[in-house]
């Protein structure tokens, strides 16, 4: 997105920003209601800054080794080029991603310090499992960078695949710490702190597999048609056959991640139903306890009026897909403390701009998928390019949606039922500027890698265009 639009969308954030901060109860912190909305706000920029890094980082590496594979099978220039090409883009991406998580592991004690105190003893487990795993995946990128005809062939492919397997497992620790932070376990709570502490039922609590799984493909998806829209527009200006094979590789990755995808957001939404029924009402937007409760496409939840205007209900739907029977009960949020609500509105929406693309990219995927099998023309044709060129950011939208759901939904906690938010965050002054600061550091990261990526298909094209004169 670019600066006019960041500017244009800036009052919104904010105001969304404040809806969060409503439901925190002031009388628990002493802190001002400006550094505590700036403190969200700052960890909602950077994660969400950060979060389409660390999706890149997972999933790329694994494009890069499917063309490196192909060039050892077929022995093609051309999947050589793009192999080549893909890896300085993992570069770039990887150094950016390093920085900017680098930044917000310090947010976390600045900005948090009382969760840090809490916490840090209980996750600091994965968190260092996660900084293992960097190193490994740092290391392993530099072999693979730098070993084009000094590693023998083999061990060098290997090499990728270490970079994207240690990226995945980077992502799946950080994960369980987040899991964590939505099913507090693996220790006893004794007047406002914690003790018996097991790290490990802690890392691997009830949520973390399902969650680190809907991530790592969501990375999948995000990136596969993020990569394959990209190689569309450039594959329709130029119709060159790099930019067909990128394409073809990229999509079947992203679309066999879309159409996993559901599967696994329905045992998710399952274990959320059993462990955090008041986020699964804000999701729902459902305010009522029912028996056979419809599900909710689309809508605005209304937190005055008690209801959802303008959405369309599919009767008992919503038992069923949370508990597997179309007459079971799923509360409302009327059965909770108003005062420990979520924003229902942004959670609501969120999720079902989550859903909707998810759904969208699923069908589009399967779709592909068999045009490649049984009419690879209509695969290759304008329309279904164009197609995937308007999908092209969707995926890191949907990403940025899940995760607000997951953080906003969790509201007004920051370790669920146990310690809030408010309770949480800093008592030095001064949270505004360091908001500023890592936003103006955070889009000069923005611009370099714009710059950079822009500059690396030029140089492909020119490459391409040298290599094509003799012919």
């Amino acid at each position: 997105m670019g600066s006019k639009s960041a500017l244009r969308f800036e009052p919104a954030i904010i105001k969304c920003s404040r809806i969060l901060v409503k439901e925190s109860e002031a009388k628990q912190s002493s802190t001002p209601m400006d550094d505590l909305l700036a403190a969200r706000l700052q960890m909602a920029f950077t994660l969400g800054f950060h979060i389409i890094f660390a999706s890149i980082g997972i999933a790329m590496p694994f494009l890069m080794a499917a063309s490196h594979r192909i060039f050892l099978k077929r022995g093609s220039d051309l999947h050589l080029r793009l192999t080549k090409a893909w890896s300085k883009g993992v570069a770039i991406f990887f150094a950016v991603g390093a920085v900017s998580g680098t930044a917000l592991s310090f947010e976390l004690g600045l900005l948090w310090p009382e969760f840090m105190k809490y916490a840090g003893p209980i996750i600091g487990m994965p968190f260092s499992w996660e900084g293992a795993a960097f190193f490994l995946e740092a290391i392993a990128l530099g072999i693979y960078l730098y070993g084009w005809g000094r590693v023998p062939p083999k061990i060098h492919w290997w090499t990728g695949i270490v970079v994207g397997l240690s990226g995945v497992a980077s992502a799946f620790f950080v994960i369980c710490a987040n899991s964590w932070m939505n099913n507090p376990s693996g220790f006893d709570w004794n007047e406002g702190s914690p003790i018996n502490i097991d790290p490990w039922a802690a890392m691997f609590n009830e949520g973390a597999f399902l969650q680190g799984l809907h991530m790592v493909l969501a990375a999948f998806e995000a990136v596969g048609f993020g990569v394959a829209g990209l190689h569309a527009l450039l594959y329709l200006r130029t119709k060159h056959d790099l930019h067909r094979e990128a394409l073809k590789i990229s999509f079947v990755i992203g679309a066999v991640a879309a159409i996993a995808q559901p599967i696994v957001g329905d045992f998710t939404a399952k274990m959320t139903a059993q462990r955090q029924p008041l986020k699964l009402a804000a999701m729902e937007g459902l305010f009522e306890t029912q028996r056979g409760a419809p599900l909710v496409i689309g809508g605005l939840p209304s937190q005055t009026e008690r209801r959802v205007d303008y959405a369309i209900e599919i009767p008992k739907f919503l038992s069923f897909l949370a508990y597997g029977d179309f007459n079971a009960e799923v509360k409302g949020l009327l059965d909770f403390p108003e005062d420990e609500w979520p924003p229902v509105l942004i959670v609501h929406l969120a999720f079902q701009i989550m859903v909707g693309i998810g759904m969208l990219l699923a069908a589009l995927g399967a779709l592909g998928l068999l045009f490649l099998w049984r009419a690879p023309a209509a695969f290759l044709s304008k329309t279904f390019q164009s197609a995937l060129i308007l999908c092209t950011p969707l995926g890191f939208i949907a990403i940025e949606a899940g995760w607000c759901v997951t953080e906003v939904g969790r509201q007004p906690w920051i370790i669920y039922g146990l310690l809030k938010t408010s309770e949480a965050v800093t008592p030095r002054p001064g949270v505004l500027f360091t908001l500023i600061t890592y936003a103006v550091l955070y889009t000069f990261l923005w611009l370099i890698v714009i710059f950079l990526m822009k500059r690396q298909v030029d140089l492909l094209h020119s490459d391409l265009n040298i290599r094509e004169r003799p012919k």
